[in-house]
């Protein structure tokens, strides 16, 4: 778990800032998820009236599935995050704080662990294209053979356009 105790910081003034860096492997965060790297980066940790704001910048390479050629590959990934937490306890008087309106994924908990894990989670699956290429200018697959058009032609696109036989006698009647 990507967790910090931030029980000095809540204690102290508003304003109170701890700095962090991040080298965490996230691949137990989503399945969909397939890191080669850790995720490295930094976070700003700030005492707000109500909680914690967090800020923080951070990249990772994942494993991606090519949208046209299903090849998979690795791709950088940059990911900038800013939330406020929230103490579910008061760390001076340790009162129940009324947290009720706050996401849970947004809450410290009662020892005072401020856990990065689902935001970071929910902006990695933002931060992934919604169709991957393993290259701008990938040729994708053969429509009728399956066949990966970056490794060179198949016999299927060098003989019509169409490509698809059911379309070959429409275009016999065209050329005529």
């Amino acid at each position: 778990m990507i967790e910090f105790n931030v029980a000095q910081l809540l204690k102290g003034p508003i304003g109170g800032t701890r700095d962090f860096e991040l080298d965490d492997d996230v691949g137990y965060l989503d399945p969909e998820l397939h890191p080669v790297k850790n995720l490295v980066g930094r976070v700003r940790f700030i005492r707000t009236a109500q909680g914690v704001l967090v800020k923080g910048k951070a990249h990772v390479s994942l494993e991606l599935i090519c949208s046209r050629c299903l090849t998979p590959f690795t791709q950088e990934v940059e990911i900038v995050f800013e939330d406020e937490f929230r103490p579910t306890i008061d760390p001076l008087t340790g009162y129940f704080l009324d947290v009720s309106d706050v996401e849970p994924a947004l809450l410290i908990t009662k020892r005072h662990m401020l856990v990065l894990d689902e935001l970071i989670r929910e902006k990695l699956l933002l931060a992934i294209p919604m169709k991957p290429l393993c290259s701008p200018d990938c040729k994708g697959l053969c429509p009728i053979c399956g066949h990966n058009l970056n490794e060179g032609p198949c016999e299927h696109v060098t003989q019509k356009k169409s490509g698809h036989p059911a379309w070959l006698v429409l275009e016999q009647l065209l050329e005529k």
